[in-house]
């Protein structure tokens, strides 16, 4: 693909998109279905996320947001699951996008291989467009009001009782370990992907990250009844966020990017949230021979969780869930973008980062002295007293 535009690659570095972007001649032919919008004038950015095709267009009607999804990565009823769960948080007062209808009344717009869908521009700045996930926040600041509006998120989410998802690449799922039997789980999760369960490399380095992970899903077994399942957003990275100005006292104003929902639980998604921003994991690809050189960033960590329970208090079962979460929470996502490299792009070089570097990499870090002392301030944090926590933490 000859282009300019770079999308964020497998180390954090700018590549070369798998998905080529948007195009004027396909948004006008798009934006038929979609009189409200009138004509598209300019295509005004192009996200670097690399996934998919996406861009703010500017209209006769206003910027909006168009993304382009290849059916084998979203079809019809895939991106619906996600459009079924917006529309539930905006009722409830959640601030993420309005997803625009067609004429007829239609979401997810079909057009040849490709399946698109058109969201109103959130209000906010973009602040970390150009940060790949397993970066920190800018500040302190912004960690707090990330806990704040993914507490906030939580709560609007109840009462969203739709099933968890069908199979797809791309999704953040809680299923193998939400059993007392993981390995059993893990056999039904790579059946239902023919492409894992066909790869002897994937049911190797699986079975391995079972074995590394087995300690914490013991640990977290004792808690798992108290985890309400709740629909959740399961990739809240910064970049998924908008933000009120540029300051380090911003707030988080929007909250964006759906893809990766799925039925989890509130706890499943603050440790993804940790996960995300709080370990740069993104060191450990460039030294995985030094875990123990990975930074983790405390501060934010304390300023996150101090968020979430200002508006949203944890129990302490799931508060002492955390902990064994945060080392679990990646393993059905790893597996999952195995799928999409191994299935969509048919790319074993990739995919072998996601099964091996990512699913038992990161099983095994948590092994390590850096991954023992971000577990241990876990647990630590949980067992604090609870008129005291935000003060210890």
């Amino acid at each position: 693909m000859s282009t300019t535009l770079k999308a964020h690659g497998l180390d954090g570095s700018l590549v070369e998109p798998d998905w080529a972007p948007l195009a004027m001649p396909e948004v006008r032919a798009l934006l038929k279905h979609f009189p409200q919008c009138g004509n598209p004038l300019e295509v005004l950015s192009t996200s670097p996320r690399p996934f998919s095709a996406a861009s703010i267009v500017a209209t006769q009607a206003g910027p909006i947001f168009i993304k382009r999804h290849h059916q084998s990565v979203r079809d019809r009823e895939g991106l619906l699951e996600e459009h079924r769960f917006l529309k539930h948080l905006r009722a409830n007062g959640a601030p993420v996008p309005r997803v625009l209808e067609s004429r007829s009344a239609q979401t997810a717009i079909a057009i040849g291989e490709w399946i698109f869908e058109v969201h109103d521009v959130s209000i906010g700045i973009d602040l970390y467009k150009n940060a790949p996930s397993w970066t920190p926040f800018k500040a302190a600041a912004h960690a707090h009001s990330a806990g704040q509006v993914l507490a906030r998120l939580h709560q609007s989410s109840a009462g969203f009782d739709a099933p968890s998802r069908k199979p797809r690449p791309l999704v953040a799922s809680f299923s193998i370990f939400a059993t007392q039997i993981p390995a059993t789980e893990l056999q039904r999760y790579l059946s239902a992907r023919p492409v894992l369960a066909q790869s002897p490399e994937v049911r190797s380095d699986a079975a391995q990250a079972l074995d590394l992970l087995a300690p914490f899903h013991a640990e977290l077994l004792p808690f798992l009844p108290a985890l309400t399942p709740l629909w959740t957003h399961n990739d809240l990275h910064a970049s998924n966020l908008l933000w009120t100005n540029t300051a380090d006292s911003a707030d988080a104003a929007a909250i964006i990017d759906f893809g990766l929902a799925d039925r989890t639980n509130a706890m499943h998604d603050l440790a993804h949230t940790i996960e995300r921003n709080i370990v740069e994991w993104l060191t450990l690809i460039d030294d995985p021979a030094r875990p123990d050189n990975v930074p983790v960033h405390f501060e934010h960590l304390r300023a996150l969780l101090d968020g979430y329970e200002s508006i949203r208090p944890l129990s302490n079962e799931e508060a002492l869930a955390l902990a064994p979460l945060t080392a679990l929470c990646h393993a059905e996502f790893a597996l999952s973008e195995t799928d999409y490299f191994l299935g969509v792009l048919h790319s074993p070089q990739k995919a072998v980062m996601a099964h091996n570097g990512w699913l038992v990499g990161h099983a095994r870090w948590f092994h390590s002295s850096a991954g023992a002392r971000l577990l241990n301030f876990l647990r630590q944090w949980a067992q604090s007293p609870r008129k005291q926590r935000a003060e210890n933490v």
